[in-house]
């Protein structure tokens, strides 16, 4: 699963192949050991929890990365490495 971006202790991370379990293209987002799966498309949470400060982050930031994101859920999907997309503190 590679990390396809990080900022304020949040790590940002996509599958290979992940189309069965959430059935929307989505980010895993990991901030001191708890986890939340985003959907790309609105920013909404899939699944699990982050802190409600680390929450607007990644929400934030899924909104202005969208296009980026789709790309890197093709690649992804396909077995390909996603490329890097800036953080909010770069």
């Amino acid at each position: 699963m590679p990390t396809i971006s990080m900022f304020y202790g949040i790590l940002i991370r996509m599958f290979f192949y992940d189309t069965d379990k959430h059935h929307v293209p989505h980010i895993h987002a990991e901030y001191q050991g708890q986890v939340a799966v985003y959907s790309i498309q609105d920013g909404t949470v899939l699944v699990g929890t982050l802190p409600p400060k680390k929450h607007k982050l990644v929400v934030a930031w899924i909104e202005i990365h969208q296009e980026d994101l789709m790309a890197d859920w093709e690649l992804a999907v396909n077995g390909k490495k996603p490329f890097p997309i800036r953080g909010l503190d770069q």
